[in-house]
């Protein structure tokens, strides 16, 4: 509030608020200047439509023939009071998209600049609309200012008073779970916020912390209507990932580090995580993971829907796709084969719009304030900028490598109960003792999406036949795998030497030591990809 009294006070002619929030908006700046004790001098506050014209507000009378923005403007110049005007959705005449820009709107506010600068009246003119749009003549004119989404406070107070105003409502909820309730809400806009309140109220004629999900799902809108993230659903859980104990715990003891409870260790919020390794081994199903564990919304960029032939709109893209992230906060920002979207680095073909959207996205990670936690995968780590790596950006990066024989034995496990459900399909290999130790044995350098095939493909087998499933079915098909340790071999020991120094393994380090019994002495160097630390 301060700031923006300022600005009026230093009479600051123009001042631009990018807003869906008509009446809140509103009702903040007439809190301003109804107030002596911040702006010393109170003003009238008079609102402009292009289809009403001007209304002052303070005296309740609309001003006539005012529609047209000239004679708007013109009457602005003329009224011999302190005032401030608010004038919703002028953009349209700063020529939005493929629209011509009316020359003689801009030019006659131009022309009334130094009358709210130095006239001996204090007017100032406020522009509110839901897109920022500036044309380059008033870009030295115009003060943008940030008008912030509700906290805590005003969303709890709509919640309050909505609950006054429905009596009728039943709620059991302590104070706690109504702040939890709120807090879920955070992100949305006071009346996006007030419908989902309203939709909770009415699905039972109730509210309480069971409604959660209906709070999340409006933010599942705002989400959808970016175009650009993606709301990733998961039903994943930990107990989905096998193996990777050093990573799945560091993300454990990481929980709730945006909590009131985490503020009295002072504990600040995560940054991110990068998870690189070899392909297959459980780096996206981590992410997908991560929303079940944290209990937050999963949100995806693409980088190919960022990028787009008009000039400006690729930037334009990247700042909107950021501040979704940072407006459903506390949220995950998933950025999947990271190194694929910033393939177009060092080019000219694109003339350096990869290069700006990179650097957007680097000043963003290494500003942000809003708890928005970026996991970020890549199989290729030579093809990432050392910009992207130094400390700072991301809190830990993590390399996940093939998995060792404990990891096989648990990733067995998992698919086989997953899928052996039935008892009659699995009654021939029900029976059999440490089954999937001994399947682990034989899948030595196999890696997890190929252990999962095995199991499939041997159900297939089992299905075709229409037999229960047999050990010799299993083993079989782990014959015929040719693993992609063996066709990419090269690239894998490359990934592990350059894990070694820079990265930490997301294997615990009492299975690391597996490494040394299942490859031979000369490869011993190079098959303990990370550094040994254990979270």
């Amino acid at each position: 509030m301060y700031k923006l009294s300022n600005l009026i006070r230093a009479r600051f002619p123009l001042i631009y608020i990018t807003t869906f929030e008509e009446d809140r908006v509103t009702k903040y700046i007439k809190s301003i200047v109804t107030d002596v004790k911040q702006v010393k001098f109170e003003r009238e506050v008079f609102t402009w439509t292009q289809t009403a014209g001007l209304y002052n507000s303070t005296q309740n009378k609309t001003v006539a023939d005012t529609t047209c923005p000239c004679k708007m403007l013109e009457y602005i110049r003329r009224y011999d009071k302190d005032s401030v005007f608010i004038i919703y959705d002028f953009q349209v005449n700063f020529g939005p998209k493929n629209r011509t820009p009316d020359y003689n709107v801009i030019r006659k506010i131009r022309d009334i600049i130094p009358d709210l600068k130095l006239g001996t009246v204090r007017k100032t003119v406020f522009f509110v609309s839901p897109e920022l749009l500036i044309p380059e003549a008033l870009q030295k004119e115009i003060t943008i200012f940030d008008f912030p989404l509700p906290n805590l406070c005003e969303i709890r107070g709509k919640f309050d008073s909505m609950l006054y105003q429905n009596k009728t409502v039943q709620t059991n909820m302590t104070e706690e779970e109504k702040d939890k309730l709120c807090k879920a809400a955070l992100g949305l806009t006071l009346q996006e916020a007030e419908s989902a309140f309203a939709l909770a109220m009415v699905n039972d004629g109730k509210i309480d912390i069971k409604d959660l999900p209906v709070i999340l799902e409006e933010k599942v809108q705002v989400i959808k209507k970016t175009g650009i993230l993606e709301f990733i659903k998961s039903d994943y859980s930990i107990k989905d990932i096998g193996g990777l104990d050093n990573l799945k715990n560091w993300l454990l003891k990481r929980n709730n580090s945006w909590s009131e409870q985490a503020k009295k260790y002072c504990i600040p919020a995560p940054k991110g995580v990068l998870v690189t390794g070899v392909p297959g081994c459980g780096k996206s199903l981590t992410a997908k993971a991560m929303s079940t564990i944290w209990q937050l919304p999963l949100l995806k960029l693409d980088f190919g829907k960022v990028f787009s032939g008009l000039v400006g709109s690729s930037e334009e893209n990247m700042r909107r796709a950021l501040a979704t992230a940072e407006a459903v906060a506390p949220s995950i920002l998933w950025i999947d084969e990271i190194e694929k979207g910033l393939s177009g680095l060092g080019s000219s073909g694109d003339s350096g719009v990869s290069s700006r959207i990179f650097g957007q996205f680097l000043t963003w990670m290494q500003e942000k304030e809003a708890p928005v936690f970026v996991i970020a995968t890549a199989n290729n780590i030579n093809n990432l900028p050392p910009e992207l790596l130094r400390k700072g950006r991301f809190d830990e990066i993590f390399f996940v490598d093939l998995p060792t024989l404990t990891e096989r034995k648990e990733i067995f496990k998992l698919h086989l109960e997953k899928r052996l459900k039935n008892k009659e399909v699995a009654s021939e290999v029900a029976g059999i003792k440490n089954l999937c130790t001994e399947l682990a044995k034989r899948t030595e350098g196999f890696i997890g999406s190929e252990i999962e095939q095995v199991v499939i493909s041997a159900l297939c087998d089992a299905f075709f036949e229409n037999r229960p499933l047999k050990f010799e079915d299993l083993t079989r098909n782990i014959e015929n795998t040719v693993p992609l340790s063996q066709t990419q071999r090269e690239q894998i020991l490359s990934l592990r030497a350059w894990a070694n120094v820079r990265a930490v393994s997301a294997t615990k380090t009492s299975n690391l030591k597996q490494y040394s019994k299942e490859v031979s002495e000369e490869k011993i160097t190079s098959a303990r990809g990370g550094r040994t630390l254990d979270f």
